[in-house]
């Protein structure tokens, strides 16, 4: 084993990691079908410090040995450890070369067009974030408006900021590429598929 994983100071992954893994991945399916409907995440994992529960569980659930993962430094050295021994994933500090990103918080997260976008012929190789935040269902009202939502769907975040809103609708300019965003809080989770626009 090697010597950075202080096995005594990492915490239980998901319990029944086939079972888990499988309904967190149906979840995370649906809420991206679904933009603007807060999904639960009722898994009962041993997050690490500063790691929002649905974080976790999303994360376990999704990578693995062949995913590059980029985290945010207020988590890097807490969280990593503990994905990278849970899952296999390949840390990488250039967030162009990650498969998935994890920012503790807005503030945290670089400008999205830094993050790998794809391209016209392979517009799936892009990078997914998964961007914790206060709390949903309470806090500022956005507007969301795309496929999956019928006219409009109306969602509260406390947490997200002006800059992620002008450059999450920046990106659909270069349509089909760009990102896609899971916005996580505690144990709730909400998806953003790059197709939806959002109005203050």
């Amino acid at each position: 084993m090697n010597a950075e994983f202080d096995l005594a100071g990492i915490g239980t992954g998901l319990p029944a990691p086939t079972f888990d893994s499988q309904r967190v991945f149906r979840a995370a399916l649906h809420a991206l079908a679904h933009p603007g409907e807060i999904t639960a995440i009722d898994v009962g994992v041993e997050a690490p410090p500063g790691l929002h529960p649905a974080a976790a569980a999303l994360l376990l659930s999704l990578l693995d040995q062949d995913t590059r993962l980029w985290v945010a430094p207020a988590l890097r050295d807490a969280v990593a450890p503990y994905l990278r021994f849970h899952t296999g994933c390949v840390p990488v500090s250039a967030i162009a070369r990650a498969d998935f990103a994890l920012a503790a918080d807005p503030v945290e997260l670089p400008p999205l067009a830094d993050f790998a976008q794809g391209d016209a012929d392979y517009p799936d190789r892009s990078t997914t974030v998964v961007l914790q935040v206060r709390s949903l269902g309470v806090g500022r009202r956005y507007t969301l408006q795309g496929p999956g939502i019928n006219d409009a769907a109306e969602v509260a975040i406390d947490g997200l900021d002006d800059r992620f809103v002008a450059e999450w609708n920046a990106q659909q300019r270069t349509f089909p590429c760009g990102i896609d965003v899971f916005v996580v809080a505690a144990r709730t989770l909400l998806g953003l598929p790059r197709t939806t626009r959002i109005g203050a």
